[in-house]
């Protein structure tokens, strides 16, 4: 089983040497009847026995999740482990004629098992199969919320970022506290987990305040590129930062109050 689209150069290599070990696996093992030829299949498991596995040795089975197809089977795969409540979802279909020779399943695994290389290389097709899949998560997942840059350790008076400063990286706050200042007055408080600099970031407008650590902190850098593209892929950070900005808004709206309130 692999996934449909562009593949790494390891990827596809892991993917040619995967398609030679059922051929192996099955060596000395009589199938348990003639050939199935089928000329397509929009449903391929209904067609077949439950208690069998199939070697294809024509054809092409391609894999849908709902409405989307996902991954394929070609010459020397082996299909029907795919099977069981775990897959009520995967259907398995066929635009062109496909050939298929039917081995009952437990004589497959009696087979296998009675020979130690012959399990070691099923071990290896499924550790394989696995492996293909990490590649492609890795290659789909949207990057989560890290830094190429790392973490920094700042003291207590640090600034972390300087009004009027161009605005390369946002900050969050992993471990301590921070204050907010504009003009040499403070505007608020940056407690830790919260997102700040990131302003600046979406305008591209110099730094309108000055963040300076009250305590000693562990503070993380995102470069602006990268905290956008998260933003876009990833909901939670994008609901993370409006939280953080009603919290500056909410702050600063009480400044204002406290400040047009009559003494």
């Amino acid at each position: 089983m692999y996934l449909l689209g562009d593949q790494s150069a390891y990827a596809e290599a892991l993917t040619n040497r995967l398609q030679n070990l059922p051929a192996q696996w099955l060596a000395g093992l009589a199938p348990s009847g003639p050939a199935l030829e089928l000329e397509s299949a929009d449903d391929l498991m209904a067609q077949l026995p439950g208690d069998q596995l199939f070697l294809l040795t024509q054809g092409v089975v391609n894999g849908c999740l709902g409405a989307r197809a996902l991954f394929y089977w070609h010459e020397g795969d082996l299909i029907g482990l795919q099977q069981g409540p775990e897959w009520m979802d995967l259907r398995l279909c066929a635009d062109g004629p496909l050939s298929l020779m039917p081995y009952r399943r437990n004589d497959v695994f009696q087979h296998i098992c009675s020979e130690p290389p012959k399990a070691e290389l099923l071990l290896r097709y499924l550790l394989g199969q696995t492996a293909l899949l990490a590649h492609a998560v890795a290659e789909l997942k949207p990057r989560e919320f890290r830094s190429t840059n790392g973490f920094k350790r700042v003291q207590a008076g640090d600034v972390l970022i300087r009004q009027g400063d161009l605005s390369d990286h946002v900050f969050v706050i992993i471990e301590g506290h921070a204050e907010a200042f504009v003009d040499g007055h403070k505007v608020g408080d940056v407690p830790r987990d919260e997102i700040f600099g990131a302003m600046a970031v979406f305008t591209g407008e110099p730094r309108n305040a000055t963040v300076i650590a009250r305590e000693a902190s562990t503070v993380m850098l995102i470069p602006g590129d990268q905290f956008l593209s998260m933003t876009r892929t990833n909901p939670k950070i994008a609901h993370s930062l409006i939280e953080s900005m009603a919290r500056r808004i909410d702050q600063l709206n009480q400044q204002l109050a406290a400040f047009h309130t009559p003494s």
